[in-house]
């Protein structure tokens, strides 16, 4: 048997009455089939699928893509994603049981795909009780339940210590075996005897035994299987790598030639150390470089026999040799400006220092002056002050 999956699919709850279990569905089926990749034998790259216009031959993109439904030959409803989105059934996340019936009532043909249930969230106890009554009644529960997006009519079955969620197919997609040509029911009905019937028994009880799943295997797999695993150790083997998806570029799409785009990036670099040009000498430089650039892009699209003269070589490099000259002049141009500027800016600040400390000594003079003028007027009005008071006690005496 396959190893047991412990990874929970859906997590949810077993609902019937007042009864709540709350379980986790485990996947209880593992396939094992062969699966062989398409491989191109030439180059032994990855075929992979497309979307073909069947009545074209063309690949189409995935927006051009609309759902319909045949209704009848050749007559489609086409519904919109909101459409099909509304019609979706509301997820529940419960396992809701509407009737117990017997296991024996449910043919083998209705059962699609088993789930394990496990109990989760401390539901142990309500899990064990329902599995036993479902063991001793010999009964299953039908049910519904919402996975993903899709809704499935399932049955609550015990096996073993487990519960099993198995979904079952709907009844319109059971085909029924009305219309075989099947014989009747009963011995009686298609003549067999006692002796024909013991010996069958006596054949069935010579070949009974016990389950054992392990001791049935795929046969076409494992011969498969012993094959590939032959040609490894004898190193019959190929090495296959899935191609890298690359974007496609648009038929309008500017080629640039290497060499120019070098020499623009070696023309910013100086611009850059010695400091920024003119905007109107950058717009020329870079409009000389698209222009050469799509010169370049030209050259490459024409034919391979139309090869360029040497002397429009030349040209282009006397070109190139003036374009750069020129920008060196308009560099050290630039700098000297800066210079003279900085050095006037200079010139300015020490001169507005000085008058600016001039005009505080001239202040400061002028302050002094002011107060020895009134310090000697005091002393003036002082003395005389003095000898009006000394006349006036000689008079007196």
């Amino acid at each position: 048997m396959a190893t047991t999956s412990t990874r929970a699919l859906w997590k949810g709850a077993i609902s019937f009455g007042l009864v709540h279990i709350p379980v986790a569905l485990h996947s209880a089926v593992q396939s094992q089939r062969v699966d062989f990749d398409w491989l191109d034998k030439r180059t032994m790259d990855p075929v992979g699928y497309k979307r073909i216009n069947k009545a074209t031959g063309k690949e189409i993109d995935t927006d051009n893509i609309v759902k319909g439904i045949e209704y009848e030959d050749g007559q489609y409803v086409v519904l919109t994603k909101e459409e099909i989105a509304a019609a979706y059934p509301k997820t529940t996340q419960t396992v809701e049981i509407e009737a117990f019936v017997p296991l024996k009532q449910i043919p083998f043909v209705y059962l699609e795909r088993p789930y394990y249930m496990s109990p989760i969230a401390k539901g142990s106890k309500v899990y064990a009780l329902l599995r036993e009554v479902l063991h001793e009644s010999g009964k299953v529960g039908i049910a519904k339940v919402v996975i993903q997006t899709k809704q499935h009519l399932a049955i609550v079955m015990a096996c073993g210590p487990a519960l099993i969620l198995n979904l079952l197919r709907w009844g319109d997609e059971v085909r029924s075996w009305e219309g075989l040509n099947l014989p009747e029911l009963g011995s009686k009905a298609n003549n067999l005897s006692d002796k024909e019937l013991a010996m069958g028994k006596q054949l069935v009880d010579d070949m009974s035994g016990d389950w054992e799943p392990d001791a049935f295997v795929d046969s076409f797999r494992e011969q498969i299987m012993e094959l590939v695993k032959e040609k490894v150790e004898a190193g019959e083997t190929e090495s296959v790598t899935e191609p890298e998806e690359h974007e496609t570029t648009g038929k309008g799409a500017k080629i640039l030639d290497l060499t120019e785009m070098l020499q623009r990036s070696l023309r910013r670099g100086r611009q850059s150390a010695g400091g920024n040009e003119s905007s109107e000498g950058s717009v020329a430089d870079d409009d000389d470089a698209d222009a050469s650039a799509r010169k370049a892009g030209n050259g490459r699209r024409s034919t391979k026999s139309s090869k360029p003269s040497s002397s429009t070589n030349k040209a282009g490099s006397k070109t190139a040799q003036k374009r750069e000259t020129s920008a060196k002049k308009r560099a050290t141009s630039n700098k000297s400006e800066k210079s003279d500027t900085s050095s006037s800016s200079r010139k300015r600040a020490s001169g507005a220092s000085s008058a600016a400390s001039s005009s505080s000594k001239t202040s400061a003079g002028s302050s002094k002056k002011t107060a020895a003028k009134k310090t000697s007027a005091s002393k003036a009005a002082k003395t005389s002050s003095a000898k009006k008071s000394s006349g006036q006690r000689k008079r007196a005496a």
